[in-house]
């Protein structure tokens, strides 16, 4: 029999849940938090509902916002300073994957000192960390609920996986309502990037019954919601399903891990200032036709779970219809299509190729991968 292992932290999710961090944050002990979020969060004004929710508990608390698209390793260690210096005691983290991994990042320093390059890799973190509260306003990284922190070693141009226990917060409050700030794109990006969390978690050779029904639930909503919630700011419907894509993807990726696109993504990502959901939305029908052979049966699962009709289909034919199904979405939600469009230089790919080889998240990937094979898909998606 299988050994099957899921962790997760605890989950608030609803409309207004927001309200609940300062509370949250008083149940896990803490008395003096660190507020990690980014300029846009404060912008739509997010920040100061978690800040009013701390001041009506009588928290004391420090913000830092210094953290930028693809959170960096200085922005870490001055996350930590800002922790050490105010006599901090908790990490809040509000925004989208960028903030949330940031304040995981400063969490690791808090308590277990050094330089963030130190815990790259898997189960490197010694030391316990402070209790930990993530609000996610993007729908999403799933960072919120997952042992995954991505931090760019500016130095190497590369983004760093950092997998471990430790990393799962203790409270994920999850409000839909915060995704009514979000822009079209940013909202079609996200997107894209919960359904890579859902596809990959579930072709992953991690995979459990566990993680794939959180996978298959994932791909459904967004298969039904991604569409609408791009459409329109007030469609509360739609924003509510694509927080529980997300909810449900993070969850799926964080105890199946990931795969190529992620590996190659963070390759791109660590290089140029892009967003992860604009890589991941070009790199994924690719990868898709790539890991096509090493498992059928679940592309075509993926397809019945994006409400196509694969009677009469073999696996495989099921499966290109799925692939299909991904370009078609990518279109319509006005993602883009190339990474010659996005400004990714042709002469990157071997250098990139190589970096992504050695990504933590190829592990898990169904079908073998050579350099050279990583390099023929960042071919076709140029």
């Amino acid at each position: 029999m299988n050994i099957h292992k899921f962790v997760m932290p605890e989950v608030i999710f609803g409309n207004g849940s927001i309200h609940q961090v300062g509370e949250s944050c008083l149940r896990l002990g803490a008395t003096n938090v660190l507020i990690v979020s980014d300029p846009g969060v404060a912008e739509a004004g997010w920040l100061d509902v978690v800040i009013k929710s701390c001041r009506q508990v009588g928290l004391k608390y420090t913000t830092f916002c210094d953290v930028t698209i693809n959170p960096k390793d200085e922005e870490v260690t001055k996350g930590c300073e800002a922790y050490l210096e105010n006599e901090c005691d908790a990490i809040i983290g509000i925004g989208g994957g960028s903030s949330i991994d940031a304040a995981k990042a400063v969490a690791i320093l808090a308590t277990n000192g050094g330089q963030i390059h130190e815990y790259e890799g898997v189960d490197k973190i010694q030391f316990p960390l402070p209790p930990q509260v993530m609000v996610p306003t993007t729908a999403g990284s799933g960072s919120e609920v997952s042992q995954f922190s991505v931090i760019v070693d500016t130095k190497e141009k590369k983004k760093m996986t950092i997998i471990s226990r430790s990393l799962i917060p203790d409270i994920a409050i999850i409000d839909p309502e915060t995704l009514s700030t979000k822009s079209a794109h940013l909202t079609a990006s996200t997107g894209l990037d919960v359904l890579t969390h859902g596809i990959e978690a579930y072709v992953s050779l991690a995979a459990t019954p566990l993680t794939d029904v959180q996978a298959q639930n994932a791909i459904s909503l967004v298969g039904k919601y991604l569409r609408p919630s791009v459409a329109s700011k007030i469609n509360q419907e739609a924003k509510t399903n694509m927080a529980m894509a997300s909810l449900q993807a993070g969850l799926a990726f964080s105890n199946a891990i990931l795969g190529a696109v992620h590996a190659m993504s963070h390759a791109v990502g660590g290089r140029y200032p892009l967003l992860h959901g604009d890589i991941n939305s070009i790199l994924l029908p690719h990868v898709m036709e790539f890991n096509l052979l090493a498992n059928p049966k679940k592309f075509a699962d993926i397809a019945y779970f994006l409400g196509i009709d694969t009677r009469g289909m073999s696996y495989m034919e099921a499966g290109r219809k799925a692939i299909e199904y991904v370009k078609q979405l990518a279109e319509d939600i006005g993602v883009p299509q190339r990474l010659s469009d996005i400004g990714v230089k042709q002469e990157e790919i071997r250098k990139m190729s190589l970096v992504a080889f050695h990504d933590a998240c190829m592990i898990t990937n169904p079908r073998d991968i050579t350099v050279e094979e990583i390099e023929g898909i960042f071919r076709k998606a140029w």
